[in-house]
């Protein structure tokens, strides 16, 4: 049901581009009354271009409406719409109101489902925060082949997870290959540096994906595959084992840096997201592209016991999750869905993830993207709202892929790269 409220803003004059039809929205923000959906709110409301029509969806009208109020003068007129996530009716009404949906609802193997369905049914584009693999896997067999008549780009994992590992490869690719040094070979990302907080979405869909797989041994098989995004299985190269979650020695794995690098939480999530990206431009990385993600921690004199201290910890934490014992402990102490830290700690935090890349010819590249603000919440939804607006602004810049489930890399490319460059973020690549 929509409200297309009152006073100024309530007629924003004609869409940025062509094809925006009779949508009655450009963005329309599902969850906006949650913690990063709120954020994403906010971060339009300042941000998004003179012109761009916004939207705001959720289950609560009342809720809607003071999220609305807070927002200030620019989102006065922004329409409401109340919809829950098991209203299918309610959705699809969503979904052919907009061009595009973006969805904080997760986590989404619960939540998801519907939305994407009515999205890529209606043509309408959707970018949501999902770090779920086996509901990006769902997504594909069931949803990609209808996107891609329909035109609708479905983009998963715009957030933390995983635009920083997949726009990272994409601008080294792109690089390589301007520079005539051969394709991408041995490839490693690492998070250098890091401050913020778990967030309790993460762990939430963390746990449902554990239960998930305790229950089906075909969801455990997936989850191990490297290569369990990608669009041809059989096409894939034979590279060997590539397992994520290993301590690493910086040395040994022929990185410039010093000390014994932690494993990456989100390594298993994000490494099938880049591999997947590959695939999708008809394995144009390389045949020989290898790929992993890694953590550095502490001082290099120190690292050692780091290291084996976050793996400790990481595998305590899955261990846990698992064991129906145990898990009501950690319920107590991990963040709950929809909670985040308070605005000064968010705007403190800040990340920076390397990519360090050896090519067929042994040039050496490294790409880094930094940006300011908590990863899970204020870069996250910078990075989203981002995502949504280039769907909307720069659709003609947009990679030529059509519709269908795509990655960041694929599905924005390019024009998302140079929107997180004008919000503050730095993405740089250089030979070294």
């Amino acid at each position: 049901m929509t409200d297309t409220g009152t006073g100024p803003g309530t007629t924003p004059g004609p869409a940025p581009d062509a094809g925006a039809g009779a949508r009655q929205s450009d963005v329309a923000v599902y969850g906006a009354t949650g913690f990063v959906g709120g954020l994403v709110a906010r971060h339009l409301a300042r941000s998004a271009p003179e012109g761009t029509r916004v939207a705001l969806a959720g289950r609560s009208r009342a809720k809607l409406e003071a999220v609305r109020e807070s927002l200030g003068e620019r989102a006065r007129g922004w329409p409401l719409f109340t919809a829950d996530a098991a209203d299918r009716s309610a959705l699809r009404e969503l979904a052919e109101s907009a061009r595009v949906v973006v969805t904080t609802v997760g986590p989404y193997a619960e939540y998801g489902r519907t939305l994407v369905e009515v999205c890529a049914q209606a043509g309408t584009d959707y970018v949501d925060l999902c770090g779920e693999a086996l509901f990006v896997r769902e997504s594909i067999d069931a949803h990609h082949a209808t996107a891609a008549a329909t035109g609708a780009r479905i983009v998963h994992a715009c957030g933390f997870d995983s635009i920083p590992s997949d726009l990272n490869v994409h601008l080294l690719h792109e690089r390589v290959r301007a520079d005539g040094s051969g394709e991408l070979a041995d490839t490693t990302s690492v998070l250098t540096a890091v401050r913020g907080g778990v967030s309790g979405g993460t762990v939430d869909s963390l746990r449902r994906q554990i239960d998930h797989m305790k229950r089906d041994r075909e969801a455990r098989r997936l989850v191990a595959d490297p290569y369990s995004l990608s669009p041809d299985r059989a096409a894939e190269p034979e590279l060997g084992r590539q397992s994520d979650l290993l301590l690493t020695r910086a040395a040994a794995a022929d990185l410039p840096l010093r000390g014994v690098l932690a494993p990456f939480a989100m390594a298993p999530f994000n490494t099938r997201v880049v591999r997947r990206s590959s695939a999708l431009r008809g394995h144009a990385y390389g045949a020989r592209f290898r790929y992993r993600e890694a953590m550095r921690v502490g001082p290099p004199s120190l690292s050692p016991l780091v290291a084996v201290g976050t793996a400790g910890v990481l595998g305590a934490l899955v261990t846990g999750l698992a064991l129906r014992p145990v898990r009501p402990l950690l319920d107590r102490v991990l963040p709950d869905p929809g909670d985040g830290p308070d605005e000064r700690t968010r705007e403190q935090g800040h990340f920076t993830f390397d990519t360090f890349a050896v090519t067929t010819d042994g040039t050496r590249y490294t790409a880094r993207f930094r940006a300011q603000g908590d990863p899970g919440y204020a870069a996250t939804a910078v990075m989203l709202g981002e995502s949504a607006l280039a769907l909307v602004r720069d659709r003609y810049a947009l990679p030529e892929y059509g519709g269908g489930v795509l990655t960041p890399a694929t599905g924005l490319g390019d024009a998302l790269v140079r929107r997180l460059r004008a919000a503050g973020m730095t993405l740089a690549v250089r030979a070294y």
